[in-house]
């Protein structure tokens, strides 16, 4: 289900479905994801990893806060056609920039500078970008994640080797080949892969890819997204949360109530959804005119954390 901001999308409301409480974007404090690494060498105790959160203020007036998540299957009905032809609205300006996780002392940083302060995932960057791997900032590190950033449109760019940075290099890594690990099964018919572990979903055919790969947000550890094969049985463009009465655009669920649905705001924040697979609301309307009723997902992996 649904990450940081998306505003709800108009439509006739369904009878009435149990869905869960909204999530809040992370705002400044809000912990980012654990982050997979090797112990500092040398280190018998490993010392408390500094937390992280939101290198930018997050503006949670700029949009609607974050659509709600199913936690029960929803009442399924036959939308009528006037409801169909209403379109979810666009997400607001900025809803989806890239915004790092970093120390709380680096949210201030100068703009420009540099952080000297290794990143959860610097063995990880450091390896994608070509440089020494050794779990050390250096200046030459700092200064290649920074450009990376830069480019990205990452932001802080100080070089801190954060996860949503390392999540950029794990989607742009995907290409056009995102099953190159041959983990979501080879169909002849359509099939929507969803891998946890990167946080990616695309759609196959075959071999052929017809649809993304795309970054999502799926299930926090206490509400995980469940793995296995499911089958779309239920397509609502504008579904509607009858008890708290917000929107969850382009919902294709999949498996009770998880869902494929779009977000407000950006899908890479530190806690996970409440179940669902959360997608931009421009990636959900495109998926939205690929998938059908009854094809085939098949999940697997886990998110980082869970």
């Amino acid at each position: 289900m649904p990450a940081p901001p998306v505003p709800p999308a108009p439509g006739n409301p369904a009878p009435s479905d149990p869905a869960l409480g909204s999530s809040a974007p992370p705002a400044p404090g809000d912990p980012a994801p654990p982050a997979p690494g090797d112990p500092a060498p040398g280190n018998a105790t490993p010392s408390i990893p500094e937390v992280l959160v939101p290198g930018e203020v997050l503006d949670s007036q700029a949009g609607p806060l974050d659509t709600p998540d199913q936690a029960l299957p929803p009442l399924v009905y036959q939308p009528s056609a006037a409801e169909d032809r209403l379109e979810p609205v666009a997400a607001p300006e900025g809803a989806y920039r890239l915004v790092e996780y970093v120390p709380q002392s680096e949210v201030a940083a100068k703009p420009g500078s540099c952080t000297a302060k290794a990143g959860p995932y610097q063995k990880q960057i450091e390896r994608w970008l070509g440089l020494t791997v050794d779990g050390r900032q250096s200046a030459a590190d700092c200064a290649a994640v920074r450009k990376f950033q830069q480019a990205q449109g990452i932001s802080p760019a100080i070089g801190f080797a954060g996860p949503v940075t390392w999540s950029r290099m794990q989607f742009l890594s995907a290409g056009k080949n995102p099953n190159a690990a041959h983990e979501c099964p080879v169909k002849a018919q359509r099939v929507a892969c969803v891998d946890l572990a990167r946080q990616l979903m695309w759609v196959q055919t075959g071999k052929k890819v017809t649809f993304g790969p795309v970054p999502i947000r799926s299930g926090r550890a206490s509400l995980p997204t469940r793995v296995g094969w499911h089958k779309v049985y239920w397509r609502h463009k504008n579904h509607w949360s009858t008890i708290y009465h917000q929107s969850m655009p382009y919902a294709q669920f999949f498996d009770g109530g998880q869902a494929f649905h779009a977000i407000y705001h950006s899908v890479y924040t530190s806690e996970g959804s409440h179940g669902c697979v959360n997608l931009s609301v421009g990636d959900a309307r495109k998926l939205w005119d690929v998938l059908r009723q009854g094809d085939g997902v098949y999940v697997w992996g886990h998110r980082e954390g869970t």
